[in-house]
């Protein structure tokens, strides 16, 4: 019940409260940002899509560690979500210094994530670290997209999804190390869609 409260409250904070983070924000100080009028758009615009992404992974490290009944493994991917609260208070800064805001489906977003990270906790510890494994992998490419496609000018966007996409990487390699299990090509592709329908509505809504 404690684990399921404090479920609950992890939830209202991702959502209605507003993030802190444990580290600075990877901006460059030395370079400036200046953005045209449609540069300024599509960053945010990408930018509100790489917020999403770190209310969906709230969602699911909270999910899969109240399925777990292993409490090192619990207590790993609550270290994980802290640092995954960093990027999603990294995002929404960076929305606030582009005056934009963030997906009005963010409560939609966090339900779905939810409900996929405690069916792959419930699958059991190994099936749950792959399926962390296959996500982060999904998301550093996906980042790396991103990378490619921000305005060459914008610094300040660029520095902080350089630095989501080696956390992301760290936190797979850390679940691989951890007995993840490879899930099976279906899963992964159904991931690979279930996340482009979320990108996609992210993008303008």
């Amino acid at each position: 019940m404690d684990r399921f409260l404090g479920a609950c409250d992890q939830a209202l904070r991702t959502l209605f409260a507003k993030p802190r983070g444990t580290r600075a924000c990877p901006v460059v100080p030395a370079e400036a940002t200046h953005l045209g009028a449609q540069e300024r758009s599509h960053a945010a615009a990408l930018m509100r899509v790489n917020h999403v992404g770190e209310i969906c992974a709230q969602a699911l490290y909270t999910a899969q560690a109240l399925a777990t009944r292993d409490d090192a493994l619990r207590a790993s991917m609550e270290r994980a979500a802290r640092e995954e609260t960093d990027h999603l208070a990294w995002t929404q800064a960076r929305l606030d210094e582009l005056g934009a805001r963030p997906s009005v489906l963010n409560p939609l977003w966090y339900a779905g994530a939810f409900a996929i990270g405690l069916v792959a906790g419930r699958l059991g510890d190994r099936v749950s670290l792959g399926f962390i494994v296959e996500t982060e992998r999904q998301v550093e490419a996906h980042l790396q997209g991103h990378l490619d496609r921000l305005p060459a000018g914008d610094h300040a966007s660029r520095a902080i999804v350089a630095q989501m996409k080696a956390d992301e990487a760290a936190h797979a390699d850390q679940a691989q190390a951890a007995g993840a299990v490879n899930l099976p090509a279906p899963v992964k592709a159904a991931m690979r869609a279930a996340a482009k329908v979320m990108t996609t509505t992210a993008h303008y809504i």
